[in-house]
């Protein structure tokens, strides 16, 4: 079988919950990527969402970058956002942006985060599927990424096969490595793999 033209990242984004995101939407925060997203310019989607999530972002990011051959007119790395789709690493966002985002939950049942998905995905398949593998760099073991995605791209939604058994934490560091030695790691389809195996 002949392999597709060109290679798209879809990555899981960053829990804008924890500690982390709680800084950057500290009004008194001084240090520069807090000040950057409550200016009207915003900062980086990837800087952003590195900064909160860490080394498991970073290495999503890092990989996608690395690896990606997206046609001439898309970018190689799409971020599921949890209220407006896919976005580019390099979508500048505001905190006012964020915490619309923040207040989203990302879940399969919820339309307000499904539907842009689903917008987003299907205009992909649309004009790219035909040459185009999409990647998700992100945990196969929960329905909401995979649901949504897979109801768009069926069986040719790919993962990294040596996903299975990590933690995010040991997919970052993977991620990163495979970068920086410009070795590609294999994909398998999604195929819905259980909590169990991944």
């Amino acid at each position: 079988m002949k392999a597709p033209a060109h290679t798209v990242f879809l990555l899981s984004p960053a829990n804008l919950g924890g500690q982390r995101g709680r800084m950057v939407f500290n009004p008194s925060a001084k240090f520069l990527l807090a000040q950057s997203l409550r200016s009207g310019e915003g900062a980086e989607l990837a800087e952003v969402f590195s900064f909160v999530s860490g080394l498991y972002f970073r290495g999503k990011a890092t990989y996608a970058q690395a690896f990606a051959r997206p046609p001439r007119d898309l970018a190689g790395g799409l971020v599921i956002s949890p209220a407006e789709g896919l976005m580019s690493l390099t979508e500048r966002v505001t905190v006012e942006r964020l915490r619309r985002w923040a207040e989203t939950p990302i879940d399969a049942n919820n339309p307000a985060f499904t539907a842009p998905l689903l917008q987003h995905a299907a205009a992909l398949e649309r004009a790219y599927g035909a040459t185009t593998q999409f990647i998700l760099l992100g945990s196969v073991a929960t329905d909401k990424y995979v649901v949504p995605l897979t109801r768009v791209f069926g069986d040719h939604l790919y993962f990294p096969a040596e996903f299975l058994g990590r933690g995010d934490l040991s997919r970052g560091a993977l991620l990163l490595r495979s970068a920086r030695a410009g070795l590609e790691l294999a994909y398998i389809p999604v195929e819905r793999p259980t909590a169990a195996t991944s």
